[in-house]
């Protein structure tokens, strides 16, 4: 291999890199411009040193520990942020990176161009799908919700607070499961339990549901959580 086929193998892997790391620069991203044509640039080194080695029996060896070795890389740009998780597509852009540096330092320029334009539009064309998606799911029209209500109240309150359950469940357009009630020990109390289920979250009308009950006369404690969350066939 001449040095002007290492130049031609370096300098496209340069600038298809380069233009991986473009789109993630313009969006702002962690990895972007210098990041990904660094890694694809060195990943066609490495894969040419192994061209360069007449005596490696498997020249495919020094791309498998690239392959390997980019996981490093790409764990250092992954945050986690509460329950959120950041940096999962910068570090799989930069996996891609590496393949196509792999794939320029082999010879292959036409597969690697190919990989360059199908990453580009990954991170570009697809990205409007997520949010929809996310709306989509955030409707909560096809998950159930259960919901447990539980209200103390004395004893001569239990068939005006079942009552006021009752009613309040036909007004706000809830499903009643369950609804029971029992006596608290040594006092004269009881307790109602009511098992509501909704098509989606509903935290709001619950929470406005238990604030109503919470004020009427003989109510001494309410509360409310969810039991049980499900899919909807």
């Amino acid at each position: 291999m001449s040095h002007l086929d290492i130049a031609v193998r370096i300098v496209a892997a340069v600038v298809f890199g380069g233009a991986i790391g473009f789109e993630r620069q313009w969006r702002q991203r962690g990895a972007g411009l210098r990041t990904n044509a660094l890694v694809s640039t060195g990943a066609a080194a490495f894969v040419t040193l192994s061209m360069l080695t007449p005596a490696e029996s498997s020249p495919t060896r020094i791309a498998a520990q690239v392959v390997s070795g980019i996981g490093f890389l790409g764990a250092g740009v992954i945050l986690r942020e509460g329950l959120n998780i950041r940096g999962m597509n910068t570090a799989a852009t930069l996996w891609c990176s590496a393949a196509v540096g792999a794939l320029t330092g082999s010879g292959f320029f036409a597969v690697a161009a190919i990989t360059t334009g199908v990453v580009v539009m990954t991170n570009t064309a697809l990205r409007p799908l997520g949010p929809l998606i996310e709306r989509h799911q955030a409707s909560g029209t096809e998950v159930e919700v259960s919901y447990q209500l539980t209200a103390t109240c004395r004893e001569q309150n239990e068939h005006h607070l079942r009552a006021l359950l009752l009613q309040a469940v036909t007004i706000d357009a809830l499903m009643l499961r369950s609804l029971h009630s029992e006596n608290v020990a040594e006092s004269n109390t009881v307790r109602v339990q009511a098992q509501l289920v909704t098509d989606g979250r509903q935290d709001r009308r619950i929470e406005q549901l238990a604030s109503r009950l919470s004020i009427e006369p003989g109510v001494t404690a309410v509360s409310w959580q969810v039991v049980a969350s499900q899919p909807d066939d």
